[in-house]
This record gives C-alpha cells, structure tokens and sequence, in this order.
C-alpha cells in the first residue's frame, strides 16, 4: 500500500515504522524541522518538512495515487479539515483521522447515527473522515475491562465472542510449574489455548513441548465463565474490589467512572470480584488536584467520594485512608507519575494497581515496579489505526506481549491459499495460531480443532508475529 501520514509525532513515527516494517510505501509529512530531521534519522521513507493541510503539498506527495491518508498532528481541528479538504478532490482515498477533543467525537458519531440513512451509499462521510479514532476512549474501555476482570492483568476480548485472551502470571504455588504444555491437559477440563508464554528470553508461540515455568507469563484464551478456575490454576489469589480509587480525573478518568459507576451491569464475572453495581457506587473514591474538577465530578457523580489533595503527599493518602483501597487506577497525565504512584500505594497496602502509560516500552517497567496491569496509551491509537489500514477483510488488529505479537481479525477470502484446507494441512508451529472461528452464516466463535476446514466468509482471529505481511496475505488471498 502507498500511505501519506501526516503529523510525525510519537504516534506518526511509531505509525509509519509499523508499516514500513511491512514493505509498504510510507510518505510522511511535518512542517517542524527538528521533527523532520528525527524522523528522517529514523524511518527508511520520504520525510517532508511542510504544512500536511496544504493540497498542493499533498498532491507533490503523491496524494493522487497513494491509498489511505492518516492525519495525527497535534491539531484536531487541522486533522478533519486535512481529511474534509482531500475528500472533496480524492473521495475515494481512505482517511484517518485522530481526534482527542472529545465533544468532537461525540457529536460526530451522535450526528453520523442519527443521520445513519443518509451517509450511507453515495454519500461521504461527515468530514469525510472515514475513521475518527479517539485514544482516551480506547484506553478508557481497556481499564474498566481490566477492572471488571479483577486487574488480574491484561485482557483482550472479542466482540460478540464468550472467549477472552488473559494474560496471566504463574505463581510460586501455580499448578502449571514445571509442566510441559502437553500434560497441561490432565489439570484443565475445559475448551482453552495456551497463546503464548513469556520469560526471560522474551514471548514465543509455545508447543507442545514448551515447558511452563514460575514467574512465566502466559497467554490464556477461555471462555470468561472459566476465569476463576485459570486463575487458581496459575495461583493467583482471588481478590474482592469493593473499595476502587481513581487518581487522576481528566477526560480519561471520566469515562472510566462513568463506565463503572453509571452504566455498567454487573456480570457474573464482575460479582467474581465484589463488582456489583451498587457496591461499585457506593465505594468508589475519585481523588484530583484540581478544585474545579473535584467539584464537577461531584456533581456528576454524588454517590463517589470526591477528594481533592496531592496523591503523593503521604498525610494526605493516611487520612483519606487511601493505602486501604483493594484497586488503585491512575490516569493522570503524567504517566510516569502513574507508574510510581501505583508501586508505591500498593507498598503502603492498596491491593492491586491500573497505571495509564505511554507506550509498551513502559509496560515491563511498571510491571517491575509493583504493577498489576499497564495500559499503553499511543499503542492503541496505532493498533486502531492498522486494523483500518489492513483493508476490508481485517476487521481488528490488537498488538500483545509487549508488541512482539498482534492478534488479527479477518475474513477468509474466497481466493485465500487457505479455503477449503483442513487446519491440520496448513498449521505452522512458531509462526501463527488459529484461535477462534466463527463459520460463514453462524453467530458464535469456537475453538477449532485439527479438522476444522476454512470456508470464505468464516471470520477468523489469529496472532502472529508483528508485522509478519505473508502469514495475512495467505488468508486474505495471496499466496
């Protein structure tokens, strides 16, 4: 694919660097010099120092005949009118646009949905933007996911699927140490895949000789009613959560509460962990330094208790009683702070911790640190951005493991090298895992078996390896 990024912040270069890794054709546009001059030293395509609003420029870039624009400045406002200004010329360019002001988004999609009839067919899309990817919203359904799974650690579900992707730490006590992965069997009575295992060597896509050690961490798939008995599998202790603290109440903060406290319903899973909606409002405690803020989300939230103070001031923290919380979330804009923060309450007796980090770099770092689950931030923006980037038959693109693994969605296409095979004639042990089908015409995903055969249509979630263009291209319909 050709693509023209505009906008070479972390995001643009972390963005471009995923796709050149991919043997695509990646033009990139900044009108900062230094940011040209880093991005030059750092990424093997065209580097331009220009205004990315400017047609002229884009058409030098060759606009004209690239495939997908993605706009990640800074601005919002020159993100949508870069996409609204090529759409009028180029209306059949993909467009991506990233939004962080929120009310945009909002009333972006509100309007889209109400007027649902009318974008459709010939008509463009508002702005005519084709995606509006919001990162604070990404990373605010990744925590209250992370929450309503007990913060046990990272967790990745599909939609319309009763499977989640839980990664989880073996334990001293854990029944799984020392196994190989092919005893794991006798211990487990249940559908479920072991996806991958990390240890100090870094994450491989285990066999079955694969030996499971302590202190490893690995990849579960499983149906959610089966969480509970993974989890004393691998040892860990089972925690109730009926006091949670929210430290830090910007934008993200704030659809986290209310996620948890106003609209969420109390799933089986959820009561696993004393996450009952009335136990959850009544016990949930939002903590900022800011004044006006705290009396906002006061306002908005009566039943919370809204505590306005310095959450590294140790006076503070013992009498608002804060070192007795069962979960600490920090979603400050300092995510440095987060992480330390996280490590040090959980030192003065907080149960389990939820720290927003920039990026995966961070994630070993806080995990180090104390950290029960870590949400990178700028990787979900890009994660969300490939998924659109992968074309109409990859519906979702989620990397894992520190980025070194990422797990596909796609359809089978009618010319995949795949259809009509037997899994068992095309599997490829260390290189890809089929996790889950859900069959052209059927509403349920599975785990498939040795003999399950791919059809066009069927809708498939598979991990490889970052970036590993021929594995997808097998399914999608080049050989």
């Amino acid at each position: 694919m050709n693509i023209v990024i505009i906008g070479g912040g972390f995001t643009g270069i972390e963005l471009a660097k995923r796709l050149i890794d991919e043997k695509n054709q990646v033009t990139l546009i900044d009108n900062d010099e230094e940011t040209v001059r880093h991005a030059s030293n750092r990424l093997d395509c065209t580097v331009m120092q220009a205004d990315g609003n400017n047609l002229q420029t884009l058409e030098e870039a060759g606009i004209a005949k690239a495939d997908a624009m993605v706009a990640v400045t800074s601005s919002d406002e020159i993100n949508m009118i870069t996409c609204s200004l090529v759409d009028a010329v180029y209306p059949d360019l993909l467009k991506i646009a990233r939004v962080r002001n929120y009310a945009y988004y909002i009333n972006t999609a509100a309007a889209a949905k109400h007027h649902a009839e009318t974008f459709t067919g010939k008509h463009r899309p508002l702005y005519g933007i084709d995606y509006m990817i919001h990162p604070d919203i990404e990373a605010a359904e990744a925590i209250v996911s992370a929450v309503e799974h007990g913060a046990v650690s990272d967790v990745l579900s599909f939609e319309d699927s009763k499977y989640e992707l839980v990664r989880l730490q073996v334990e001293k006590n854990s029944k799984f140490a020392g196994l190989p992965l092919k005893d794991l069997r006798q211990l487990i009575q249940f559908k479920c895949i072991i996806v991958f295992v990390e240890d100090e060597n870094g994450s491989s896509l285990p066999s079955g000789n694969t030996i499971i050690q302590e202190g490893n961490f690995i990849g579960v798939l499983i149906e959610n009613e089966n969480l509970s008995k993974v989890l004393q599998l691998c040892g860990t202790k089972i925690d109730s959560l009926r006091r949670i603290g929210l430290v830090g109440a910007g934008r993200i903060g704030t659809i986290i509460a209310d996620r948890l406290i106003e609209k969420r319903k109390a799933s089986p899973l959820m009561r696993l962990f004393g996450l009952t909606k009335k136990n959850v409002a009544q016990n949930f405690v939002i903590v900022d330094s800011d004044e006006n803020i705290c009396k906002q989300m006061s306002e908005k939230f009566p039943d919370a208790q809204v505590f306005c103070g310095d959450i590294t001031d140790d006076t503070f923290i013992q009498e608002e009683q804060l070192n007795k919380l069962d979960l600490l979330i920090c979603t400050t804009h300092n995510h440095e702070m987060n992480m330390v923060v996280s490590a040090y309450l959980e030192s003065l007796g907080v149960g389990k911790s939820i720290a927003l980090v920039s990026h995966s770099a961070f994630v070993d770092i806080a995990v180090k640190l104390g950290v029960d689950v870590s949400i990178p931030l700028r990787d979900t923006v890009v994660d969300s951005i490939m998924s659109h980037l992968r074309g109409k038959s990859v519906t979702g693109l989620h990397t894992i493991s520190n980025g070194e693994f990422e797990i596909v969605e796609c359809n089978l296409s009618s010319s995949s090298y795949f259809r009509n095979k037997m899994l068992k004639d095309i599997a490829s042990p260390g290189q890809y895992l089929l996790l889950l089908v859900k069959k052209s015409g059927s509403d349920h995903f599975e785990i498939p078996g040795g003999n399950t055969v791919l059809t066009t249509g069927d809708h498939l979630i598979l991990i490889e390896k970052t970036g590993d263009r021929k594995t997808l291209e097998k399914f999608s319909g080049k050989k």
